[in-house]
């Protein structure tokens, strides 16, 4: 994902707007939203998503004892904007080792969070049984949030997703094991309402997680 936009659903290369299509198109998926590179973890990085993103950029606000801001990625363009956003963090895990969650808020139909949760998309609706109770809570923007396991994810993972502000929120966590994260109902705040506190996050090494 780095160097060049991409399709936020396949990863494969997309043609810009042209004279014969007014959208980024991908020979795949069609007309797309596209992934812009990912760059290595920095305030300034995070402000150039934030400043153009039409959708929440999540992240849990205080981060956790010990996890440190790994990375974002958002799909979009200059015209358009950002219409989906996603953020990676790592910290230590539950029950142990390492453990990294990516966050991510789009728009109905951008298969970012397909792609990062490894399942077939663009949406989780599909996915998602939501007869019984939520199996997560987070505090997003301030609203209690439920969220639902997302079936059909690998193995390594665990997978959950919702609606916030009348968007998709994804939460997907490797490895599977450490889902347990979002038993303790994290806080997540939207980036676009922080104020100046953000120039203190931490930050780590780019996480392998936000660049699949």
């Amino acid at each position: 994902m780095r160097g060049e936009p991409s399709c936020p659903k396949c990863g494969g290369r997309v043609r810009a707007p042209g004279l014969f299509a007014d959208s980024w198109q991908c020979d795949v998926h069609g007309t797309v939203h596209p992934l812009q590179p990912v760059i290595p973890p920095s305030v300034e990085a995070l402000s150039v998503v934030v400043r153009r993103a039409e959708v929440p950029v999540w992240m849990p606000w205080p981060l956790p004892v010990g996890w440190l801001f790994t990375g974002v990625a958002n799909a979009g363009d200059d015209r358009h904007g950002g219409r989906g956003t996603a953020v990676a963090c790592s910290g230590p895990a539950p029950l142990g080792g390492i453990g990294e969650l990516v966050l991510v808020a789009e728009e109905l139909g951008v298969g970012l969070g397909a792609r990062y949760a490894g399942i077939d998309g663009p949406d989780p609706g599909p996915h998602m049984d939501v007869v019984g109770p939520p199996h997560a809570k987070v505090v997003a923007a301030g609203r209690p949030t439920p969220l639902w396991h997302v079936q059909g994810a690998p193995d390594d993972r665990a997978v959950f997703a919702g609606e916030a502000r009348g968007l998709w929120l994804w939460a997907i966590v490797w490895p599977a094991q450490s889902g347990l994260l979002m038993y303790d109902e994290l806080v997540l705040t939207d980036l676009r309402d922080a104020g100046a506190e953000v120039e203190l996050l931490p930050c780590g090494a780019l996480s392998p997680r936000i660049m699949q």
